[in-house]
């Protein structure tokens, strides 16, 4: 469904990261407005990032550095899995994920979204969804994350957790119960991907989660990248598995097209600094 857009006045868009510093826009047009069931979801244009979407007046995506993030949320585990065939992605509504998900061989994969109007918006003003939605491998569920991985009949290889951040509403999506549940619908060798927050910001969330994960997995380790229009500038996720070591495969399968991931960039992600190690020891 098309979505009309709405004009504004407004000429910036600022997003307060901390009480005393932020990131703004300014902005050429507002593409999308509107107020969903769960959230504000706005879609500005701006002269260098291109399309920016906000979610409660936070940066999700833009089209000049989404590549950053969603090639490294998807593909160190993809790459890393032996035989990727049905991978689940629970959030993701702009479809970037998705899309790096499709450039593998998988037979089918999940997007778990729970805001319908988030897809709408998302399918008009980022091609990339649309295109990924029509592949036959895809199929769309509007559902909470949380409860689809409790009624689920399926097992999947690879879960890819593209919620935000470990903060507010999402934390349940960042606690040790909803790992659990994760677990038992991995199937044996199967790896979890999940967005974890800034590096710098959200030390003290890093630190808790560090403590049930390693109970709680064979492998747990934290790897981080650069994107540019998140908080502070560098991301972190989590790779978790019960066989496979994200630092011990042998040959990874990096499908072609990529930005920014390569197997240099696979190594050197699981680096961390020392401030990081001692907040998660």
């Amino acid at each position: 469904m098309k979505v009309k857009a709405v004009s504004s006045n407004r000429k910036e868009a600022r997003e307060y990261q901390t009480p005393s510093s932020g990131l703004f826009f300014k902005v050429k047009n507002v593409l999308y407005e509107k107020k969903s069931k769960y959230q504000k979801i706005e879609i500005i244009q701006n002269d260098f990032y291109g399309r920016v979407l906000f979610l409660d007046g936070l940066v999700q995506t833009t089209e000049k550095d989404e590549f950053f993030y969603h090639e490294m949320l998807v593909q160190p585990a993809l790459c890393s899995c032996r035989q990727p065939e049905r991978v689940l992605i629970i959030g993701g509504g702009d479809g970037g994920a998705l899309r790096e998900v499709l450039k593998h061989s998988v037979e089918k994969a999940w997007l778990v979204e729970i805001d319908q109007e988030v897809i709408r918006a998302c399918e008009q003003y980022f091609p990339w969804l649309e295109a990924s939605l029509s592949d036959p491998r895809a199929e769309l569920a509007i559902a909470d994350g949380f409860d689809f991985i409790q009624k689920t009949k399926e097992r999947f290889d690879v879960i890819l957790v593209d919620s935000s951040d470990p903060v507010g509403p999402s934390a349940i999506l960042h606690a040790r119960d909803f790992y659990f549940k994760l677990k038992k619908v991995l199937r044996p060798g199967g790896i979890i991907a999940a967005q974890s927050g800034s590096q710098l910001l959200h030390l003290k969330e890093h630190g808790q989660k560090a403590k049930f994960l390693k109970k709680m997995f064979s492998i747990s380790r934290f790897y981080s990248a650069p994107v540019p229009t998140y908080p502070v500038g560098t991301w972190c996720y989590n790779f978790l598995s019960d066989q496979i070591d994200p630092l011990k495969v042998k040959k990874l399968r990096i499908p072609a097209g990529l930005k920014y991931y390569n197997e240099e960039i696979h190594r050197a992600s699981f680096a961390q600094p020392v401030f990081f190690k001692q907040a998660i020891r």
